[in-house]
C-alpha cells in the first residue's frame, strides 16, 4: 500500500549485531502519518526496527529517513522513584521555571527554558486528567505510582509533546482492563505519526493501518488486525489453491510427455521393422525417418516446455503460500482424576477448592496482589506479608491488607508455575541442563527432539542462559515447565501471553484446552481469556475476591 504521506522511509535497511547476526537484512517500506499497529513474529525484528528509527541503534547498511523528531515509550519503563511525576510527562524543567517565575525569580534562564510554554501546567493537568489522575499528581513521586499509572502518565507526556513520530514498544503489557480503555482512548487521533509494537488484538484492531515484518520483508495493510488477519487468510487460501492447481498441472504435463514418449517409441520401433522387412523403397524409408525425427523433436521440445513452465508457475506459487515454524506446544496427560482437589485460595471469609480438571482465572486492577497469591501456590506459602512493587522503598507495602491473611495452598507437590519475569533462570547454565533438570529421566537425545518443538534446536541448545535474546528465554522457561518429567497437576501461569508473538498464543491455546490438569492463570488478556474455556473467574480488589461472571470482570 503506497504511502499518501511517508513520515519513515526504509530503503535496504540492515542491521547486524556484534557477533555478525542479522536482525533485518535489506527491508524497505514506508510508515504513514496516521496511526499503524507493527505486527510479526517473535524475532522478525520489531523491537531492533523501533530502535533503529529512535535512534538508538545505526544502520550496518541501506538508509532511513525520519520527518521530524521521535518520541519513544520503551518496553520497559525504567523509572526512579524519586523523580517527579511532571518529568514522565517531559515537563518538568518548565514546570519548575514557571513555578520559580510565579515566585518572583527573574533569572532569564527560566524565560529562555519557558519559552512560549506558558499553557504548560493547563496541558499537564489535562494529560493527568486522560490518565485517570488528578492534577496534584503533578506535585507527587513516580514511586508513588503504580505501573500502570507511570505508563499512562508517560504515553500522556509523549501525546501532548506532539512528536512528529511516536514509537509505543507493547505498552499494555501488564495493563488492567481500565488502564487497556484509558490506553486505548489516549491513541484515538494521535497527533503525528504513530507506530505501535504489541501483541494485544484490541489495542491492534484500534489502529488505522497494519504493518507486518515478514522474513525481511515490510508490508502495509489499510486496517486494522482483525481485518488484515482475514486478509491475510483469504490471500493464503488463494495460494493454496493456486498451488494445488499448479502441482495438479505438473503432474498432468508430465503424464503427457511420458504418453508422448511412449507415442515416439512406437512409432520408431513400427519404421524401422518396415525398414528391416523392406516392404517400402530404402529412399522413402530413409525420408520417412528423417521426417519422424525432426517431428518427434518438435514434439519432444512442446511437452518439455510446457512442463517446465508448469514447474516453474508451482515453485512460484509455493513462494506465495507461508510456511513457517511455529513452537509446537503438546502438554502430556498428568493423569489427574476429574474432582480431585488440588488446591485452596481464598481471601480469609471464603475459600474456593480447586480441582481437576478445572480452569480457574484471577483478575483484578494492578497491584490487588493476583502474582502474589499464585507466587504462595507455587511455593506452598500458604500466608505471608505482601510483597513490594519494583522502583519502590522496600519497606513499603504494596496491595491490599486482607492480602496478608489471604490463604493459597497447594494440595499437590507437581506444581508448574510460569511467573512474569524470567529472571528465575541460571544464566550461567545451558538451554538443556537448565530443561533437563526438569526432566532427569528423559534421555537427552529425546530431550532435544522435543526442545525443537520450542524452536530451541542445534547449538542453541548448547548456550547459556546468559546468551539468548527476550524470546529464547521466554521459550525455555515455557518448556522447562511444559516438558516437565513427571507433568504437573496444576499449572500457574501468570501473564503469559506478554511475551507470545499471537501465533505462539494459538498454539498455547490449543495445548491448554486438552490438558487434563487443573489450571490457574492470571492476565489481563481477554482475548486470551476468552478462549480459554475458564470456569471459574475470582477477582480481587481492595475488599477481598469474589467470583464474578467472565463478562462482567474489571480485569
Amino acid at each position: 500500500m503506497p504511502a499518501l504521506s511517508a513520515a519513515v522511509v526504509l530503503d535496504r535497511l540492515s542491521f547486524s549485531w556484534p557477533d555478525g547476526t542479522a536482525a533485518l537484512t535489506e527491508v524497505s517500506g514506508t510508515f504513514g502519518t496516521g496511526t499503524t499497529g507493527l505486527v510479526g513474529r517473535n524475532g522478525s525484528g520489531k523491537t531492533t526496527l523501533l530502535r533503529l528509527i529512535a535512534g538508538e541503534l545505526h544502520p550496518t547498511s541501506g538508509q532511513l529517513s525520519v520527518d521530524g523528531d521521535v518520541a519513544v515509550l520503551p518496553q520497559r519503563l525504567t523509572l526512579d522513584a524519586d523523580r517527579p511525576v511532571a518529568d514522565l510527562l517531559g515537563l518538568g524543567e518548565v514546570l519548575a521555571a514557571l513555578r520559580a517565575v510565579e515566585a518572583g525569580d527573574v533569572d532569564a534562564r527560566h524565560f529562555d527554558t519557558i519559552g512560549d510554554d506558558w499553557d504548560a501546567e493547563a496541558r499537564a493537568i489535562a494529560a493527568l486528567d486522560a490518565a485517570g489522575l488528578p492534577g496534584d499528581a503533578l506535585d507527587r513521586r513516580v514511586g508513588q505510582l503504580s505501573g500502570g499509572e507511570a505508563v499512562l502518565v508517560a504515553t500522556a507526556g509523549l501525546r501532548a509533546r506532539r512528536a512528529a513520530v511516536t514509537l509505543l514498544d507493547e505498552p499494555t503489557n501488564n495493563l488492567d482492563r481500565v488502564a487497556r480503555t484509558r490506553l486505548r482512548d489516549m491513541l484515538t487521533d494521535w497527533p503525528g505519526a504513530l507506530l505501535v509494537v504489541s501483541h494485544d488484538v484490541t489495542l491492534l484492531d484500534g489502529m488505522s493501518e497494519t504493518a507486518e515484518l515478514y522474513r525481511n520483508r515490510l508490508t502495509r495493510f489499510g486496517g486494522g488486525y482483525r481485518a488484515w488477519r482475514e486478509h491475510l487468510e483469504n490471500e493464503q487460501d488463494a495460494a493454496r489453491a493456486a498451488e494445488r492447481t499448479a502441482a495438479s498441472a505438473v503432474r498432468r504435463e508430465k503424464r503427457q510427455r511420458i504418453e508422448a514418449e511412449t507415442t515416439l517409441a512406437r512409432r520408431a520401433r513400427t519404421a524401422h521393422k518396415a525398414q528391416v522387412e523392406k516392404r517400402v523403397p530404402k529412399i522413402i524409408a530413409g525420408g520417412r525417418k528423417n521426417a519422424a525425427q525432426v517431428s518427434a523433436g518438435k514434439l519432444r521440445g512442446m511437452v518439455a516446455d510446457r512442463e517446465t513452465a508448469a514447474r516453474a508457475a508451482l515453485e512460484t506459487a509455493e513462494r506465495r503460500v507461508r510456511d513457517d515454524e511455529s513452537v509446537h506446544v503438546d502438554l502430556p496427560d498428568p493423569q489427574v482424576a476429574a474432582g480431585r482437589r488440588l488446591a485452596e485460595i481464598g481471601d480469609g471469609d471464603r475459600t474456593w477448592i480447586v480441582q481437576g480438571p478445572e480452569r480457574i482465572a484471577i483478575v483484578g486492577a494492578n497491584g490487588t496482589g493476583k502474582s502474589t497469591l499464585l507466587e504462595r501456590l507455587a511455593t506452598g506459602t500458604a500466608h505471608g506479608s505482601v510483597g513490594t512493587g519494583p522502583g519502590e522503598d522496600a519497606e513499603r507495602q504494596v496491595g491490599p491488607a486482607w492480602l496478608s491473611s489471604a490463604r493459597a495452598v497447594p494440595l499437590t507437590d507437581r506444581v508448574g508455575y510460569l511467573p512474569q519475569r524470567l529472571d528465575g533462570l541460571d544464566d550461567d547454565a545451558t538451554v538443556l541442563s537448565v530443561v533437563a533438570a526438569a526432566a532427569p529421566t528423559m534421555p537427552t537425545a529425546e530431550l532435544r527432539n522435543r526442545l525443537a518443538r520450542f524452536l530451541l534446536r542445534g547449538a542453541t541448545v548448547d548456550r547459556t542462559v546468559a546468551t539468548l535474546s527476550g524470546g529464547e528465554r521466554f521459550r525455555v522457561c515455557l518448556a522447562r515447565l511444559l516438558l516437565a518429567d513427571p507433568p504437573p497437576h496444576l499449572l500457574l501461569l501468570d501473564e503469559p501471553t506478554n511475551n507470545l508473538d499471537l501465533e505462539t498464543v494459538d498454539q498455547l491455546v490449543d495445548a491448554l484446552s486438552a490438558y487434563r490438569g487443573a489450571l490457574i492463570v492470571v492476565s489481563h488478556d481477554d482475548e486470551f481469556l476468552s478462549r480459554l474455556s475458564i470456569d471459574t473467574v475470582l477477582e480481587i480488589d481492595e475488599k477481598g475476591m469474589r467470583e464474578v461472571r467472565q463478562d462482567d470482570a474489571a480485569s
